[in-house]
């Protein structure tokens, strides 16, 4: 499983992430901030669980990303 962590209150919108793993961002058309597809929010922080498949590219949307709030970190399976 891969874990992924977005801090969206510090979003600035760039795109960054939507451009690399459009199938887990969007741009919030109500805000312009990105979105974390399926993201759980608790404390303003999104949280999603996604297949090791995703892996790549949530990384390097992680790694485009100009503010540096998207984690993304492989966990494993919890019995």
């Amino acid at each position: 499983m891969v874990r992924i962590l977005f801090y969206r209150g510090k979003c600035i919108g760039c795109n960054a992430c939507v451009e690399v793993a459009p199938e887990r961002w969007r741009v919030s058309k109500r805000d312009g901030r990105c979105t974390l597809i399926e993201g759980k929010e608790k404390k303003g922080i999104y949280k999603a669980l996604v297949g090791l498949e995703e892996y790549e590219q949530n990384l390097q949307a992680a790694q485009n990303c100009p503010v540096k709030i998207i984690q993304v970190e492989i966990v494993k399976k919890r019995h």
